[in-house]
């Protein structure tokens, strides 16, 4: 994995604002999320690739890696 990708996220759920430090998987996109708080089953929202893409403070791996030069 290239350096300055991040592997690693701050996942806030919508449901109840829980925030969790969560590891993303690498080669993949994750497209569901079980909250660790409130056990709400996260999905990304229209238009997103994963949950990360749509609830994390960075971008899930695969996006970061294609939005590099």
């Amino acid at each position: 994995m290239p350096s300055g990708i991040a592997l690693s996220a701050n996942l806030k759920c919508p449901e109840c604002s829980f925030v969790q430090k969560t590891e993303m998987p690498t080669d993949a996109c994750q497209f569901f999320y079980d909250c660790a708080n409130c056990k709400a089953v996260l999905r990304p929202k229209r238009g997103d690739c994963c949950v990360f893409c749509s609830y994390a403070d960075v971008r899930c791996p695969p996006k970061q890696l294609a939005a590099q030069p």
